[in-house]
């Protein structure tokens, strides 16, 4: 227990958050299922008595708990999320969305980028690396690397310590890495290395937060998006000759 408390708080609260919300949106905790008690779930996430109460009060300000005084916490209803796919919907048949989530990441994850490099704890620095060596794995066996891709992105989104930066990635999801569908769709860029320059660009991002330089960090992320757009761009211009 002393170990995990060395983590930061806030991302020690939301690691409970979305393990428990994962548990309730799969059903596995059906709605008027009670939560197990304060003490088990200290027991069983191994962090204090202010986490669990912190992760309570998030799952019930996101509508998916009720306490009930004197009796205990129960799951409620999922508030739909419908309003929300609108906004986050990415339609791989049209390129041009594709770069518009794009510049609407740029807008986020150069800032979470820079956050990471200023606030990363060593495990969490473990987590950006273990992500960049799966990707660089998949890519030398000749596999999709688009999981891993979405797992580094992710795991500096988690180096924040700020729950928002990684709520905004889990509501895209894996739509921010759309390669492998422009890949069935025939539409991916084919130019010999080009898995081994996006290899390059998330590496500088990594060594950038490894070393807490928050300038390097944010212009590496800056570069690795900006990149991004202009080879999608590229491909709606060969595809509109």
């Amino acid at each position: 227990m002393q170990q995990a408390e060395r983590r930061p708080r806030r991302s020690l609260t939301q690691q409970v958050i979305t393990e428990l919300r994962s548990r309730i949106e799969s059903g596995s905790l059906p709605e008027g299922t009670k939560l197990p008690t304060e003490v088990a779930l200290i027991e069983e996430f191994g962090v204090s008595r202010t986490v669990i109460r912190e992760a309570i009060a998030g799952l019930r300000a996101d509508g998916l708990v009720l306490p009930r005084h004197g009796v205990g916490v129960f799951v409620t209803k999922p508030k739909p999320t419908a309003n929300l796919s609108g906004i986050f919907n990415v339609d791989t048949e049209r390129l041009s969305s594709i770069i518009e989530a794009l510049e609407l990441r740029a807008a986020v994850e150069i800032e979470a980028a820079g956050l990471a490099a200023e606030r990363r704890s060593p495990a969490q620095m473990a987590k950006i690396l273990e992500a960049l060596q799966n990707m660089a794995s998949a890519v030398a066996a000749g596999d999709s690397a688009e999981q891993a891709d979405f797992d580094f992105h992710a795991a500096i989104a988690d180096a924040t310590n700020n729950a928002n930066f990684g709520e905004f990635l889990t509501f895209l999801g894996r739509r921010t890495i759309p390669r492998s569908r422009l890949q069935e769709a025939g539409m991916a860029a084919t130019a010999p290395g080009y898995m081994q320059k996006i290899h390059a660009e998330h590496q500088a991002i990594a060594d950038a937060i490894a070393n807490r330089s928050a300038l390097d960090a944010r212009e590496a992320m800056r570069l690795h998006l900006k990149g991004s757009q202009e080879r999608y761009e590229r491909l709606i211009r060969s595809k509109s000759d």
